[in-house]
């Protein structure tokens, strides 16, 4: 990246695995079509081959010398990656975007849930922009810290480790505070403080900070009852901020509240590097079918735009949102997992399509605000 009237962005493209490639390539079409519509920016893509498939190819999933040169790009932009039959020796899937948050230290995890239309809600009576949260998840400890831990095939029992330290407590808690200073100023917590010392722990250190941002309103609330509030009244949050496991599990069941998880992009951030990626798995079921939904990994990429810091990049950002919310407008314009008709590049076309015949650039757009 260079300066505000000459912004190149060089960009490490993953697509990885199952229907990895489709959706990102969808969103670089798209991303594409934005450039093109922008003064000064510059968007240089290069590909690397990442996740189950380059480890059956190459015998490791991530390359050291990938890894190295990933580095030296402003964002990375991912499909999904793992296949169910690819696993390590103590039985796990291959999960190396686990592996990018936690060597790059991508500890602050954004999961915006956003609902484009009535008619994309399970729920009755759910106006267009009325669910409208952003997951913050904690993205390097919690549940998923001793998940490379070996194995043994004759143990009696394995233990998991719910990892929760005050350093990275704080600083996803703080993070957590200042996406909502940006949004509508009401912050939730979740754990599991009534069972678990380290939830306790965890609630404990939101307490010492809260005071630090008196302008937003916090809360404190167990999973359990998120999970049946997420159904009940979803309306009620704005930002949550919570654990790994949790945020994973939350995420999927939010997803499913405004079409499902072809609707949820996600962004892992750390204080030098960032991935954007959607939400959902690499689905090898549906692989190769163009049946895949690529909204989740356009708003990925509008993200990223936004991360960029740049002001035209964060008006491709607006451009792709904007352009989002008028498509969806129209109920015809779905993909099968909605009940439309639409393959994996029609819908990219039909996106695309919005942000050329766009007759002014839109102001900023606060759809799913969290960056």
């Amino acid at each position: 990246m260079v300066n505000e009237t000459n912004i190149q962005c060089k960009i490490a493209l993953l697509p990885g695995d199952g229907i990895g490639p489709e959706v990102l390539h969808a969103a670089v079409g798209v991303l594409k079509a934005v450039e093109s519509r922008l003064t000064g920016v510059t968007l240089i893509f290069e590909e690397f081959s990442v996740g189950a498939n380059e480890y059956l190819r190459g015998g490791d999933p991530l390359p050291a010398s990938i890894f190295d040169r990933l580095r030296g790009f402003d964002a990375i932009l991912l499909g999904a990656m793992g296949l169910p039959d690819v696993r390590w020796s103590n039985g796990i899937e291959m999960t190396p975007q686990l592996d990018l948050r936690e060597r790059l230290d991508l500890y602050c995890g954004l999961r915006p849930i956003y609902l484009f239309h009535s008619q994309d809600c399970p729920l009755r009576d759910k106006a267009q922009g009325s669910i409208d949260l952003v997951i913050v998840r904690e993205s390097t400890e919690g549940l998923f810290s001793s998940r490379k831990k070996e194995l043994n095939a004759k143990a009696d029992f394995v233990n998991d480790q719910l990892l929760i330290t005050r350093k990275g407590s704080e600083r996803i808690i703080r993070a957590a505070f200042k996406v909502a200073m940006r949004r509508r100023r009401h912050l939730t917590l979740v754990d599991k403080a009534n069972v678990l010392p380290s939830m306790a722990f965890f609630r404990r250190i939101f307490n010492e900070i809260a005071p630090e941002y008196p302008e937003v309103t916090s809360e404190q609330l167990y999973v359990d009852a998120v999970a049946l509030y997420l159904v009940q009244k979803p309306e009620m949050f704005d930002v949550i901020v919570t654990e790994n496991m949790f945020g994973d599990i939350l995420t999927d069941l939010a997803a499913g509240l405004v079409g499902g998880m072809g609707m949820a992009p996600s962004a892992d951030i750390g204080d030098e590097y960032a991935v954007f990626q959607p939400s959902h798995g690499s689905a090898p079921d549906i692989a190769g079918r163009g049946a895949a939904n690529p909204v989740a990994a356009i708003l990925s990429a509008a993200m990223m735009l936004d991360w960029l810091g740049h002001s035209e990049c964060r008006k491709g950002g607006d451009m792709i949102r904007a352009s989002v919310q008028a498509l969806f407008s129209d109920l015809t314009a779905r993909t099968r997992e909605m009940g439309g008709k639409l393959s994996t590049f029609e819908m990219a076309d039909a996106v695309m399509q919005r942000v050329a015949n766009m007759d002014t650039l839109p102001n900023h757009q606060a759809i799913g605000e969290c960056l």
